[in-house]
């Protein structure tokens, strides 16, 4: 039995150990880490600290199937619709501009739920809040370094993390990669921005006749979402949510600075906005560094293999596009590879 460790609890890794779990069986030992206190990475539910039973979306708002992903990854999105976990986006979207004729899909019990099916189909052993320092290879195996001085070896490493975490690992891994790997993989680039998650209390109301606008005339924010009447768990008993994403350009130019100064700025645009806006009893502010992949490695090739034997994998968006299909796309070329070299 192969000891495989996949770094990164986001959806390719998540999507990874499920498809090795099920197509080598118990062939494999599957480990997944992740230096986050819990799974979905940039599609990640954030629960309110007042309020446990509300939650908001601080990263990936909803999955667009296009017509061809919709038939090619047909048996992906008929399992996730089977088992509830994704619904179609009934609810009113101001500003959409995507007119290809694509599938919106929302999940009622936020993104993370996707990533946290696949983990259990996968079976994996999940280590959470271990930070991967270094990768050094000891023969025919992996030794993997963790910030608090953890070491454990494994037989195959996969790497999900965004490319700049991946080329700043200590080790092995950055002598191995080729010339032309290394350009590849500078090439990569990310969108920036902030994100806010605010709760509000049971009884409060949102006036405004849609679930999802998209901003276009405000230099701050571009994406304001009630994201409790987007997946369609709006009660009495528990307050609505909403979700703020800033533009890509405010978050760019503000990147380096504490999401703390941030916030009051982000709120009061969201106030020149929305000057109805009730008073929340709580607002969460993400930086999200590594948003999007504005570049993806040439070619989307879906994966990097940086060695064959020990394996060692790299995937993620940034080896395709940044959507569930592209994460997807990613997760079926590291299971293809990571096959033909265990």
């Amino acid at each position: 039995m192969s000891r495989v460790l996949i770094i990164g609890a986001g959806l390719t890794g998540s999507v990874c150990a499920c498809l090795l779990r099920r197509e080598l069986q118990n062939k494999v030992s599957l480990v997944v880490w992740d230096k986050s206190r819990g799974s979905g990475g940039r599609m990640s539910t954030s629960r309110s600290p007042d309020y446990g039973s509300s939650s908001v979306d601080l990263g990936a708002q909803y999955i667009s199937a296009t017509p061809q992903y919709a038939k090619s990854h047909h048996s992906f999105y008929e399992e996730l619709l089977s088992e509830g976990i994704l619904k179609r986006l009934d609810a009113p979207v101001e500003g959409m501009m995507s007119n290809d004729g694509s599938s919106h899909y929302m999940t009622p019990l936020g993104m993370s739920s996707v990533v946290k099916h696949y983990l259990k189909q996968s079976g994996a052993e999940l280590v959470f809040e271990r930070h991967v320092t270094g990768l050094y290879r000891r023969g025919a195996s992996w030794e993997v370094h963790g910030r608090g001085g953890e070491k454990e070896v494994f037989d195959a490493v996969v790497i999900t993390m965004p490319v700049p975490q991946i080329l700043q690992l200590q080790g092995d891994l950055t002598e191995l990669l080729s010339p032309a790997q290394r350009e590849q993989l500078d090439s990569v680039r990310y969108s920036s921005r902030f994100a806010l998650g605010l709760f509000f209390p049971a009884g409060a109301t949102i006036d405004v006749p849609w679930a999802v606008s998209y901003i276009a005339n405000s230099p701050v924010i571009r994406y304001v979402a009630i994201d409790s009447r987007k997946r369609n768990t709006e009660s009495e008993c528990r307050g609505p949510s909403m979700v703020v994403h800033t533009s890509v350009p405010f978050g760019v130019q503000h990147l380096e600075r504490d999401k703390e100064d941030m916030q009051p700025i982000i709120l009061q645009e969201l106030h020149n906005i929305l000057p109805g806006l009730p008073q929340p009893i709580s607002v969460k502010c993400h930086k999200w560094r590594y948003s999007q992949v504005s570049v993806s490695v040439p070619g989307c090739p879906g994966q990097m293999t940086v060695l064959s034997r020990p394996p060692l994998l790299c995937g993620g968006d940034a080896f395709t596009h940044s959507n569930y299909d592209g994460c997807v796309e990613s997760a079926l070329r590291l299971c293809d590879a990571l096959k033909s070299s265990l």
